[in-house]
């Protein structure tokens, strides 16, 4: 089942490794739905550090994916693929993607295609599924978070901050985080955070230390951090890593891993099989997808910039200026 479509189509691509800079516009030729697929006239796409991390050469996409970025969108279906039978042309999504979120149009399996949660624009929607998707599945399936336990999230007024605090909060946790400046612990604060920790002038070490430890950790600083964040750990805490924005090479003394009984993994989202991404969209769907149609969690929204933008865009997120998340109008 298909609409009447282009041949050509307007897009970002990373002409070579290197700053925002290297990001330009061209055209590319309108993809194909292939079997379990959809296609999505892009109405806005998500701007996320992964991209910035391709576009620097150093995250190359998978072999089947776009070589243009962008792992999140929102938009309307205007082709679907042979073996899709859930989703029709004209349905309104937010999606997951392989890559190719920086274009007009782009293809994703239809399984991580969500519905635009009730009352919700696409503009928001567009900023959902990289994020909730990353924090579903590491603070909750792979981490384990419950109810009452403490729970430490790094980078707090980030896309994956800002949702992490949210859905700890709602499902019981008590929710610290760390950031940067005061605006930063104050939007941190409104969101559900129980206590900000401002980096720069305290130690996260000490405050958690205070209130008995943390038992779960959501790590995308690494570096100096990792030592720091095994004495912050109870014992038998856990400390989950998705990034390492200060590296990824550091000496741990893995004799306090061992007599503490604590847990270190971490994991990548985009590598992961279709399947295991259409597992984390079920659970969304079932878990928290009623929270978004509730208005109980939402996203934090930064700014807005047109697709030809896109390097501005990646300055503002490098910028670590921004709170919340980063977005780009493709259509309207």
């Amino acid at each position: 089942m298909t609409t009447e479509l282009p041949t050509e189509m307007r897009a970002v691509e990373i002409r070579e490794a290197g700053g925002p800079d290297v990001l330009t516009p061209t055209s590319r030729p309108v993809p194909v739905a292939g079997h379990g697929q959809v296609i999505i006239q892009v109405a806005y796409a998500g701007v996320n550090r992964p991209d910035a991390l391709q576009r620097a050469g150093l995250y190359a996409p998978p072999p089947t994916a776009s070589d243009l970025p962008g792992l999140e969108a929102a938009g309307r279906i205007v082709e679907v693929g042979p073996g899709v039978d859930e989703l029709s042309v004209g349905d309104e999504v937010c999606a997951l993607l392989p890559g190719g979120g920086y274009a007009e149009f782009v293809a994703t399996p239809a399984a991580h295609c969500l519905p635009v949660p009730k009352g919700m624009g696409l503009k928001e929607a567009a900023c959902l599924p990289e994020t909730f998707f990353t924090v579903w599945s590491n603070v909750f399936m792979r981490g384990g978070l419950s109810a009452g336990e403490r729970f430490l999230v790094h980078g707090g007024s980030s896309g994956i901050g800002t949702t992490a605090i949210q859905l700890a909060k709602h499902f019981g946790a008590r929710v610290f985080a760390t950031a940067g400046s005061a605006e930063k612990c104050e939007a941190c604060v409104n969101l559900g955070a129980e206590r900000a920790i401002n980096y720069r002038d305290e130690d996260f070490v000490e405050v958690l230390k205070a209130e008995g430890g943390a038992h779960l950790i959501l790590d995308m600083v690494g570096g100096s951090y990792l030592p720091r964040n095994v004495k912050t750990l109870v014992n038998d805490g856990r400390l989950v890593q998705i990034a390492f924005l200060q590296g990824s090479k550091v000496e741990l003394n893995f004799a306090q891993v061992m007599m503490r009984r604590l847990t270190i993994t971490g994991s990548t989202l985009r590598p992961q099989s279709d399947q295991a991404k259409a597992e984390i969209a079920e659970q969304l769907r079932t878990h928290v997808w009623p929270l978004l149609d509730a208005r109980r969690v939402a996203p934090v929204m930064d700014s807005e910039f047109p697709l030809e933008d896109a390097a501005k865009a990646h300055a503002r997120m490098e910028s670590s200026g921004h709170i919340g998340k980063i977005v780009l109008k493709v259509s309207a």
